[in-house]
């Protein structure tokens, strides 16, 4: 069973931006598409830790701000020429808030 948290409102992030949620684990990225998805990504790139919520957000993509690599935010692959892969957490929204699921936060404490 899926335990969801509420995090934030929908409205908290910025369309094609990110906010940054400071867990006991680290930081998660928000993201929110210009079409209202949202996904959830570890802040950090594994190339040079470049804070991904800074990135800019294109389509479902978000591209690091440092060294320009650019992920799938759905799958936390890198894309094109790029090797390297981000943590992605299970997202939902209901009734305008943002929900994040609590057991992909807890098995990344355990990685």
């Amino acid at each position: 069973m899926t335990n969801f948290i509420d995090i934030a409102a929908l409205d908290d992030i910025p369309r094609q931006g990110a906010r940054v949620v400071k867990t006991a684990q680290g930081c998660v990225a928000l993201f929110r598409t210009a079409d209202d998805q949202v996904f959830a990504l570890d802040d950090r790139c594994p190339h040079k830790s470049g804070p991904l919520s800074e990135g800019i957000v294109h389509g479902a993509a978000v591209t690091c701000p440092l060294h320009g690599w650019v992920f799938d935010m759905a799958t936390g692959q890198a894309q094109g020429a790029d090797e390297g892969q981000v943590q992605t957490f299970a997202v939902q929204v209901s009734g305008g808030r943002v929900l994040l699921d609590a057991a992909s936060l807890a098995r990344r404490s355990a990685a």
